[in-house]
């Protein structure tokens, strides 16, 4: 796989009133983001909802991205699990219908222990000839995967990066300072990705480019070129949108910026609930900000 390198939007699945997969919305939202400039796009993450859909609907979200996409951009497929067997198996029907690499998150809830973690992701990788992204974010799966076990697992052919969610930035510059060259290290935390970006990370998988694509696009660009002054003009832009898209569980809202914004619904699944009123005004003065709406 040639790397990926710049703005990976981690897409939200749209959703009916009645909580089924909008897929004619799916359809829109990729076709938005290829015209704005996302250099990739990750389907059925934690934005997408991954833990509240189905498989099957998890593997049709990934089938039709790709059929969609045509190979304009690359999709990278969610395909993670805490069960190992689960990730091989929607890992192989990722690669079935021809995603270009797949996100594989540390195994949640179980709590595996530093060689469990690298050997459900080894265990994956030998069973399916698919590139695969780790993913961090022990705030979500509450298992930390380590240093030393992220430079362990970047010597197993078909690992090829990972996305640092954590936020530590001394933690990411280790990572991008020691990691083989052939491995790719990306944010997966918006406030501060243009930081990893600046010290050599490749890009950034974000929830922020769902509302503001374009500035996503050229903030990474700006970030990984070196390019400071335009990157941070970019990101202070941005920089309240970072933070109130977190003011409540990602992804209720950015599901609701998308409303507001007439991109797609704001229907979520429950345990998941909507964007309480009290966020509306700030929220939306973040995306007037922003220059989106």
């Amino acid at each position: 796989m040639r790397p990926i390198v710049g703005s990976i939007v981690a897409l939200i699945t749209p959703m009916h009133e009645d909580g089924s997969v909008d897929y004619d919305t799916l359809r829109r939202l990729i076709d938005w983001h290829i015209a704005e400039g996302t250099d990739c796009i990750g389907v059925v993450g934690t934005t997408g909802e991954s833990p509240t859909v189905t498989v099957e609907e998890q593997a049709e979200i990934i089938r039709v991205a790709v059929e969609h996409a045509k190979g304009r951009v690359p999709i990278m497929a969610g395909a993670g699990a805490n069960s190992t067997r689960e990730a091989i198996e929607l890992s192989k029907y990722a690669k079935q219908v021809g995603a270009d690499c797949t996100l594989q998150v540390v195994p949640y809830y179980n709590k595996p222990t530093q060689e469990g973690i690298y050997r459900h992701f080894r265990a994956i990788a030998q069973a399916v000839d698919i590139p695969m992204i780790l993913y961090n974010v022990p705030g979500r799966t509450v298992a930390d995967m380590q240093h030393e076990t992220v430079l362990r697992l970047a010597e197993v052919p078909g690992i090829v990066g990972i996305k640092e969610a954590t936020g530590n930035i001394d933690r990411a510059a280790w990572l991008i300072k020691q990691v083989p060259k052939h491995f790719s290290v990306y944010s997966g935390d918006d406030p501060t990705a243009i930081a990893l970006m600046l010290l050599g990370g490749h890009g950034n998988v974000s929830v922020t480019a769902n509302v503001a694509p374009r500035a996503m696009h050229e903030l990474c660009m700006a970030a990984i070129a070196g390019d400071a002054k335009r990157a941070v003009q970019i990101h202070m832009k941005l920089l309240a949108l970072h933070k109130l898209l977190f003011v409540e569980p990602n992804p209720i809202p950015v599901k609701w910026a998308l409303a507001r914004m007439g991109k797609a619904g704001p229907a979520l699944r429950l345990p998941l609930v909507p964007l309480s009123a009290a966020h509306h005004a700030a929220l939306e003065q973040a995306l007037r900000e922003a220059e989106l709406l």
